[in-house]
């Protein structure tokens, strides 16, 4: 057989000319479906992805390297012919490259936008094999790529706009060059936190819903190829700068602030431009407080005072500002005394019993023989009766009362 001159100047080997004719024959190709190889193309894929820049990413991951390429290792080369089983690719001074078989198969979708000239990256699948081509891969390459440019995204803490596709429980689903990676909820700005009450992970799933479909201003904080992970976070720089801004504010200090937000578990007042606070439901009043929204509305004007400054959050207080009736409770009453008292509220534990403003005590569910139907039918929401004080403590604002104790003495 005569030798054949390849497209890029060389003649192929006898074993070179074998595997090509294998790739017509097996997919009945004549020799004019074979693309013109005489034709002089240089065409950059920005959009696929398989033209880099010369100055670009894979300049520095091959380098200028004269060791022969390896399995494994990602090389850069000219696309010499085009057929419709296979690509060959004109690595010098190591011989041709092809991408056929499965790995064609494989990369269809990008095989489909290479043209004579272009260069494209791809991965050593085979150094050598047995007809003398380094077998290649465009699909692993293009992973390779992908997740080496993730790499450089972190490094350079890279924000891209990406919308949201999904959501579950922990956080929401995010897609990016094809990877599909997760941002979970504690990496989510606060104004997209879901605000929910003992973190009801079915609430929590609710409000993540929400935001499916949007887009939102991430960055990728963790990438593991071998375990196919990426992690994203909406807390960019303006985040930092509002730790360094938490980070001025202690324990004691008080604020004048303004109301933000009301939601079933406490109210947000802003601080500062791109800061707010949480005043908890029970740190808004002395008093019980079942519903935030009957104390304040959002544009109130409200001092309060700071309890606690943790993990970039702060937390606030209204009712720290206003006098403890503890105080004057402690030298009012002690354990024994009959006191009168009003049921306020039902928990699980029994009823709460309001002997003043701002101080109340639990009459225990075993007084009723663990019944809460039975509770209930003693002592109505609203109504007053007398107690027997079991327990005071004014320092930790505690106090039991007992029903049957006091009905005893009547």
């Amino acid at each position: 057989m005569r030798p054949k001159r390849l497209p890029n100047g060389h003649y192929a080997s006898q074993k070179q000319m074998t595997i090509k004719e294998d790739v017509k024959k097996n997919n009945k190709v004549g020799e004019n479906d074979s693309i013109d190889i005489g034709k002089e193309e240089n065409l950059e894929k920005n959009e696929s992805g398989l033209a880099p820049k010369k100055d670009g990413l894979m300049t520095k991951l091959i380098g200028s390297s004269a060791n022969p390429p390896q399995a494994g290792d990602l090389v850069e080369g000219q696309v010499s012919a085009v057929e419709k089983a296979a690509v060959y690719v004109d690595l010098p001074p190591f011989g041709a490259g092809i991408i056929y078989g499965r790995e064609y198969q494989n990369a269809r979708d990008l095989v489909k936008k290479i043209q004579i000239g272009d260069k494209i990256t791809a991965k050593v699948v085979d150094a050598g094999n047995e007809n003398g081509y380094i077998e290649l891969s465009l699909r692993e390459a293009r992973q390779a790529l992908v997740w080496n440019e993730a790499e450089v995204a972190i490094k350079e803490q890279k924000v891209f706009e990406l919308p949201i596709k999904d959501a579950n429980k922990g956080g929401l689903i995010i897609e990016w060059q094809g990877i599909v990676g997760f941002l979970p909820a504690s990496q989510l700005k606060s104004e997209h936190y879901p605000r929910v009450e003992g973190g009801d992970k079915d609430k929590i799933l609710d409000e993540l819903k929400k935001l499916v479909g949007t887009r939102m201003s991430v960055a990728i904080i963790t990438a593991l190829p071998k375990e196919g992970k990426l992690i994203f976070s909406e807390k960019t720089s303006e985040e930092k700068e509002k730790g360094k801004m938490v980070e001025k504010y202690s324990v004691g200090d008080e604020l004048a602030g303004v109301v933000t937000g009301i939601v079933d578990f406490g109210v947000f007042i802003k601080l500062e431009d791109n800061l707010e606070g949480l005043v908890h439901i029970s740190e808004i009043d002395w008093g019980l407080v079942e519903d935030p929204r009957k104390m304040c509305k959002v544009g109130d004007h409200v001092k309060v005072k700071v309890i606690e400054v943790k993990d970039g959050k702060v937390s606030l207080s209204i009712k720290a500002l206003k006098p403890n009736p503890w105080i004057d409770a402690a030298t009012k009453y002690k354990k024994g005394d009959t006191v009168k008292g009003i049921i306020i509220k039902y928990n699980k534990h029994g009823a709460l019993a309001s002997i003043e403003e701002g101080v109340a005590g639990l009459v225990h569910i075993s007084e009723f023989g663990g019944s809460e139907e039975k509770l209930r039918a003693a002592l109505e929401l609203g109504k007053g009766y007398d107690f027997k004080i079991a327990l005071f403590d004014a320092k930790e604002m505690k106090m039991a009362l007992s029903f049957a104790e006091a009905s005893k003495k009547q």
